[in-house]
């Protein structure tokens, strides 16, 4: 027999089981949305999240402000991005702490440039909705998120996160986003490697992510 045949053998093995012909589309796979517990939930948010290298605290609603705060300075930001929508009391002790707070946008009321952008060093926003089995954020860059580009070019990105935005997995938090609205997914800080897997953060995203998690 010739690596052709045997080959060609291999893929009728293979599908023999299919039933549908050229051009058909068979049976869409559903995946159940998860039943876990909330607290288990959460759980497994912060150990994955954590696992990336991000950093993650857990406060009341009282203590958002101070967390952040602590996360900038920490992080030794100067100028902090804060989208339109934010809520400013997250903000009010960094900016009690001499870090100069920055709306998205220019003297003639247009959004900041890339090149303003880039001397930026941190942003804080909220989120969407976040996902335990994976450690993801998705933000839908509603008004708490601004734009994309506001959470890919500064070195930090703060993050605040409520307890009951944490889904357990994947297919529970595509059941809660818009597929109409721009959906950026976060991972833990932006890193890469190259050939050698020499890891270098920052490359195409923030190099620091900073998760405060609202319980």
């Amino acid at each position: 027999m010739s690596s052709r045949e045997e080959i060609l053998a291999r893929l009728r093995l293979a599908t023999a089981d299919v039933t549908s012909r050229p051009g058909e589309r068979g049976p869409v796979p559903v995946i159940a949305a998860s039943a876990a517990a909330a607290q288990d939930t959460l759980e497994l948010f912060v150990a994955t999240v954590t696992d990336y290298r991000a950093s993650v605290v857990r406060c009341t609603p009282q203590q958002v402000g101070a967390e952040v705060a602590a996360a900038l300075v920490r992080a030794r930001a100067h100028t902090v991005l804060i989208p339109p929508g934010l809520d400013t009391s997250w903000v009010a002790r960094a900016r009690d702490a001499g870090l100069r707070l920055r709306t998205d946008e220019v003297e003639d009321g247009g959004p900041l440039t890339a090149h303003e952008l880039d001397g930026i060093d941190a942003v804080v926003t909220g989120a969407r909705v976040a996902v335990a089995t994976t450690g993801t954020i998705v933000l839908d860059h509603a008004p708490d998120q601004g734009r994309r580009a506001l959470t890919l070019v500064p070195d930090q990105h703060v993050c605040v996160v409520r307890a009951d935005q944490v889904v357990h997995d994947v297919p529970d938090a595509v059941a809660l986003l818009d597929p109409a609205r721009p959906l950026t997914w976060v991972s833990g800080p932006s890193a890469t490697s190259d050939i050698e897997l020499d890891r270098v953060e920052g490359v195409h995203g923030p190099r620091t992510l900073d998760v405060i998690v609202v319980c």
